[in-house]
């Protein structure tokens, strides 16, 4: 099982950190949501992988799972959440703002044509 999970989170960060790496702002909202998933998997597996254990430390039970990491993924899925959609408005703002979705710097774009001064 550890396994499983250890291989799905560096599944997560690998397209991740390739689709937070292109030039265009759709991919790299994708990517960083799926950064977001790695991570909120990293930290609800951080509480123990136990299948039917009690989550708080009740008299007699020796073996629980921490029930602080899912409260963690459950405050980052809402923060998560939100500032997904603060990056797709201000994506689309700026689209629309200049007709393309690249992700580059402007003066990147005039050095490459040759065009600085």
């Amino acid at each position: 099982m550890e396994f499983l999970v250890a291989s799905a989170i560096g599944i997560l960060t690998a397209s991740g950190l390739y689709l937070v790496l292109r030039l265009r702002t759709f991919p790299v909202i994708m990517g960083i949501s799926l950064l977001t998933y790695a991570v909120n998997v990293f930290l609800f597996a951080s509480g123990r992988l136990v299948i039917g254990a009690p989550p708080v430390l009740v008299k007699g039970v020796e073996t629980y799972s921490d029930p602080l990491p899912q409260a963690l993924v459950l405050t980052a899925i809402v923060i998560s959440f939100g500032m997904t959609a603060v990056v797709v408005m201000i994506g689309l703002g700026a689209y629309l703002g200049s007709d393309d979705d690249h992700v580059n710097d402007p003066a990147d774009e005039v050095a490459q044509r040759g065009d600085a001064s």
